[in-house]
């Protein structure tokens, strides 16, 4: 393997468990890539107000991406770059997932909005990023902010059909694509993972060919195919495992430490 000089990571589904923890064995591969002089910095779905609580247990430094990329922020969650879906984009988004009859949720960079506050993931969402969302009556006074809009849903065969309704009716505006199962998360065009991967090593002056992803689901797919090297958990589905040159244990497994374990071998 070639020597990585720079790590970037999934974090639900990757970091953390099923129940939402970080475990001691994350934290010490995060603290090893540290002492190892290799930069580590983590990307996800997430809204920027859910990934503060994982700077100071990861000792991160580096800019964070949330959103799939499409915001990144500082450790201390102060934007550097920032990305809004088009507000008619969002409009047409809005009405695929209510033809679908799925949950929707509106992320702004401050506020995670619902219609509904008893949606069967809004009690797993506040778990998730540690914040309550704001009840509204209505999502249009808050189109021209709108960093990602989800459809939530745990029949998954649905969200698949919607998520191809959803690529048809956004086309190049915005980017469809699930981050779980039961999440289809529509977030700004042209912003992906990898476009915060290639952007992160820019920065630090790291080539692509140096820099490690590791991740479990299609969002995943892009910083897959910009790094050199890339890690698949154990608990991701076959299509993501045959995209990644190598395949970690599940993140029930302490799979991200274990492939940290791979790089600092090398």
């Amino acid at each position: 393997m070639t020597r990585i000089k720079l790590v970037v990571s999934d974090v639900d589904g990757t970091l953390l468990t099923k129940n939402k923890t970080l475990t001691d064995a994350s934290k010490q591969a995060a603290r090893r890539l540290h002492e190892a002089g290799i930069g580590f910095t983590i990307v996800s779905s997430r809204p920027t107000i859910g990934m503060g609580f994982l700077v100071t247990p990861l000792a991160i430094t580096l800019p964070v991406g949330a959103f799939n990329g499409s915001s990144i922020v500082d450790p201390q969650l102060k934007p550097i770059e920032q990305h809004l879906i088009p507000p008619d984009t969002a409009r047409r988004a809005l009405d695929v997932l209510t033809d679908f009859g799925v949950d929707i949720w509106l992320f702004t960079n401050e506020q995670w909005l619902t219609r509904n506050p008893d949606g069967e993931y809004v009690g797993h969402e506040k778990l998730a990023i540690k914040h309550d969302p704001v009840i509204v009556a209505d999502f249009a006074p808050y189109l021209s902010r709108a960093c990602k809009i989800v459809g939530a849903s745990s029949n998954a065969e649905l969200l698949v059909r919607c998520e191809a309704a959803m690529q048809a009716a956004v086309g190049t505006q915005a980017t469809a694509v699930r981050s779980q199962t039961y999440y289809l998360d529509v977030t700004p065009p042209g912003r992906d993972k990898g476009t915060f991967v290639t952007d992160i090593a820019k920065r630090l002056g790291v080539p692509l060919s140096e820099v490690a992803t590791i991740g479990d689901m299609q969002n995943d797919l892009p910083m897959f195919a910009r790094s050199g090297v890339s890690f698949a958990m154990g608990n991701a589905s076959d299509d993501v495992k045959k995209r990644a040159k190598h395949v970690t244990a599940s993140n029930e497994e302490d799979g991200f430490a274990k492939a940290m374990d791979v790089i600092l071998a090398k």
